[in-house]
């Protein structure tokens, strides 16, 4: 199972990992297109600081996924090969249930449009995820780990 975790006695701050996913996950792929001539989408990665230290946070893709849990509509679940947490935004519903459930505080909701929740994807398609790679000081790191 793929997890993104956070070194953060190396993480500045500099939000760089919140830019490239929303970057990433926008509809032309391009940083000034993105923030210029787009509604740029939620970022999936959320930084928090507190004083000196900051960390990126994500989803977790949790062992025991309450966010799965407690969807009331199977929009999100967890793949019972890999572990990992998926989410279909087709059947989601805007309840949040998923939001109030997630211990990390990684899922939140996408105000834009369609009410629906927001968590990370692992960017699908993508050998590293763009938080990872875009990573200035490498504070962002991806494990595959057993299930």
């Amino acid at each position: 199972m793929r997890r993104i975790y956070c070194r953060d006695e190396v993480c500045i701050g500099c939000r760089l990992c919140e830019i490239h996913c929303q970057v990433e996950h926008s509809v032309s792929k391009d940083i000034l297109k993105t923030f210029k001539k787009e509604t740029p989408p939620p970022s999936m990665v959320r930084v928090e600081e507190k004083g000196a230290t900051s960390f990126a946070l994500q989803c977790r893709q949790c062992p025991e996924p309450y966010c799965a849990y407690s969807c009331i509509t199977g929009a999100i679940w967890q793949d019972a090969d890999t572990g990992e947490v998926l989410h279909d935004k087709e059947k989601c519903i805007g309840c949040w249930t998923c939001v109030l459930a997630c211990p990390k505080g990684a899922v939140s909701p996408d105000l834009r449009g369609p009410r629906v929740a927001v968590r990370c994807d692992l960017c699908p398609g993508r050998e590293i995820p763009a938080c990872v790679e875009y990573c200035p000081n490498g504070a962002l790191y991806e494990v595959d780990e057993e299930f």
